[in-house]
C-alpha cells in the first residue's frame, strides 16, 4: 500500500538528527521543552484510562477487558511521571490538558450520543497510533531511564491498538460510514497537535515530519487491518493534509 506523501517542506529544511547524537538532557532548553512533552504523555495516558472506562459503559459485555486496558494506561502514566522526576522536570499539565482538549471534547460528545465507533476510532486507533509512532521516535533519543520506561509502554500500546482494530473489523459492515465521517473530523486534529508541539519535539531531537510519517504509516496499516481497501484508506488519509 502506498503511503500518502505528507511532507510540506524541503528535506533540506528538516533538522538533521541522522548522526544519532543524543540531546543534552541537562540544559535549561531541554528541560523546558521536556516539561511540555512529558506532560503530554502523562495527560495522554490519563485520558486513555478514562476513555477505555467510558467505552466499557457502551459495551458492557466487554467492560472487564476495557477496564484492564485502562489500568495499563494508569501504569504508563505513573511511569512517565517518574521520567520527569528523574530529570528534575515539573510537567506542564495545564498545557497538556489544553493540548488534548479538541480530541477530549470530541470523544465526550460521541460518548454522550452513544457513537461507539467514533469513540473507538479516537482512542483505540488515532490516539494509540499517535502514541506508538511518537514513542518509537522518542526511544532513539531518550535518556536511559525514560528509554527503558518507554520501551515497556509501547509494547502495551500495541495491545490497545489491536483491540480497536479487532472491534472495528468485526463491525465494519455496520460502522463504516460513521468511521469515515469520524476520521474527517478527528484526523486533522492529530496533524494540528503535531504542528503545535513541533518546536519542543525538535529540541528533543524528534523531527515533526518523521513523527507524522510514522503516524500515518501506523494509521494506514491499522485501517488496512480493519478491512478498508486502498482507495478508502487513501481518501481517509487525505483528511490529514486538506
Amino acid at each position: 500500500m502506498a503511503t500518502v506523501e505528507l511532507s510540506e517542506v524541503a528535506l533540506l529544511d528538516r533538522p538533521d538528527f541522522s548522526s544519532g547524537e543524543l540531546p543534552d538532557f541537562t540544559t535549561d532548553a531541554y528541560k523546558d521543552a521536556y516539561s511540555r512533552i512529558n506532560a503530554i504523555v502523562i495527560e495522554g495516558e490519563k485520558e486513555a484510562h478514562g476513555n477505555y472506562m467510558a467505552i466499557g459503559t457502551l459495551i458492557p459485555e466487554q467492560a472487564e477487558e476495557l477496564e484492564k486496558l485502562g489500568r495499563m494506561e494508569l501504569k504508563h502514566m505513573k511511569g512517565f511521571t517518574a521520567c520527569g522526576k528523574n530529570l528534575g522536570v515539573q510537567a506542564d499539565m495545564p498545557f497538556a490538558k489544553e493540548f488534548f482538549s479538541p480530541l477530549h471534547d470530541n470523544f465526550q460528545k460521541a460518548l454522550e450520543k452513544g457513537n461507539l465507533t467514533t469513540c473507538i476510532l479516537i482512542q483505540a486507533i488515532l490516539i494509540e497510533a499517535f502514541a506508538i509512532s511518537a514513542y518509537h521516535v522518542y526511544i532513539r533519543v531518550a535518556d536511559p531511564f525514560a528509554k527503558k520506561i518507554t520501551e515497556g509502554v509501547v509494547q502495551d500500546e500495541y495491545l490497545h491498538l489491536n483491540y480497536g482494530q479487532e472491534w472495528l473489523k468485526a463491525n465494519l459492515q455496520n460502522c463504516k460510514e460513521e468511521l469515515i465521517n469520524a476520521n474527517k473530523i478527528n484526523l486533522p486534529i492529530i496533524r494540528s497537535m503535531l504542528d503545535q508541539v513541533a518546536e519542543d519535539a525538535s529540541v528533543l531531537h524528534m523531527d515533526k515530519e518523521e513523527l507524522m510519517e510514522e503516524f500515518m504509516i501506523a494509521y494506514q496499516d491499522s485501517l488496512m487491518e480493519i478491512g478498508l481497501d486502498n482507495r478508502e484508506i487513501a481518501r481517509m488519509a487525505l483528511s490529514a493534509v486538506v
